[in-house]
């Protein structure tokens, strides 16, 4: 697998050592992009900012957060804190920035299971169309499709033959019932007429852990994470989730081109701000965050995740948001997921 890099800058953590990654088109954007203003000239209270992450510190989502607010803090000029409020499957941060004012001080940094939690869970403690409303979605990526090397398959197509010769005999890992990964597993089964066995874990650790060790056959995981398991020959990529081939991985087919019909998912980070928030509000709140997502250091981490910046309205992220909830709940409920509750 070939990882595209434009840029000779290195990429802080895991990354240092296999890639370096950048945009050109950041460069532009900071040419374009007015200079920092004091948030006085703005429609915002003075006073810190918030981002409420509604997972424990250290994950993906959290380490999303903490890029934003401190470039965003930079900006505005004002302190922006990252506060972990975890549980239930982020449902316990989302429910408290519901309930937060409307001021556009408090927003909600969420990732792409967001839209599978009406599904999953009966009684929300919030309506999520009604009591949180769109800002942006920051970044998105695919997650790729890997198999341990012991498995006779070089491609999709042979995957999907292997299965149908052998139904109920292989399995992939899920890190948590609902999670993307499991929806991917799922609908790779529902567009393919095939029947691979869901193994739930109950993070990424455990599954990874497994495929390396060959105790399940597959695993959807980060693009990024998996260049030096593909690399050493340790996992084996077939292909990315997303409809088309990632920027980052351009060798890489997407699994739709092997013919699984209308599959397309991919891992994304998006910003909320409480329902009750005046639409003068959400639009600087948007346009500080659109400048942050412009400045090259920003892209070029996200990049290093295997990421790429979006920046979309806040009308085209919630016709987004409320593409993927419909997408998740039709996989839910043909595929019987189910988190007990």
């Amino acid at each position: 697998m070939r990882i595209v890099s434009t840029t000779k800058r290195p990429v802080a953590g895991l990354l240092a050592a296999t890639l370096a990654l950048g945009l050109p088109a950041a460069a532009h954007a900071q040419q374009v992009a007015p200079p920092a203003t004091a948030v006085s000239q703005g429609a915002l209270p003075a006073g810190p900012m918030r981002i409420v992450v509604p997972f424990a510190p250290g994950g993906s989502t959290d380490a999303m957060a903490r890029i934003v607010a401190q470039r965003l803090g930079d900006r505005i000029r004002q302190p922006v804190l990252v506060e972990n409020r975890a549980g239930a499957n982020g449902t316990i941060g989302a429910a408290h920035v519901a309930k937060s004012p409307g001021d556009g001080r408090t927003l909600l940094l969420v990732q792409a299971g967001y839209a599978s939690n009406p599904s999953l869970f009966k009684n929300l403690p919030y309506d999520q169309a009604r009591d949180l409303q769109p800002v942006t979605n920051l970044a998105s990526g695919p997650l790729v499709l890997v198999v341990h090397p012991s498995l006779p398959v070089r491609s999709v197509k042979e995957l999907v033959a292997l299965a149908r010769a052998k139904p109920d005999a292989l399995n992939v890992g899920v890190p948590g019932t609902g999670s993307l990964n499991h929806l991917a597993a799922e609908l790779f089964n529902m567009n393919t007429g095939i029947r691979m066995t869901s193994v739930p874990y109950k993070g990424t650790g455990g599954a990874l852990a497994d495929v390396l060790a060959g105790n399940v056959e597959a695993y959807y995981m980060n693009l990024v994470l998996s260049v030096p398991y593909v690399k050493s020959g340790k996992l084996r990529a077939l292909g990315v989730t997303s409809a088309k081939r990632s920027t980052i991985a351009p060798d890489l087919p997407a699994i739709a081109e092997a013919g699984v019909r209308d599959f397309d998912l991919t891992t994304w980070f998006g910003l909320l701000v409480p329902g009750t928030t005046p639409r003068e509000v959400v639009g600087r709140v948007h346009a500080d965050i659109v400048q942050v997502l412009a400045l090259p250091d920003v892209r070029e981490r996200m990049a290093g995740d295997g990421l790429t910046v979006v920046g979309d309205t806040p009308e085209q992220f919630a016709t987004f948001l409320a593409a993927e909830t419909a997408k998740a709940a039709r996989i839910i409920k043909a595929a019987g997921i189910s988190v007990g509750q």
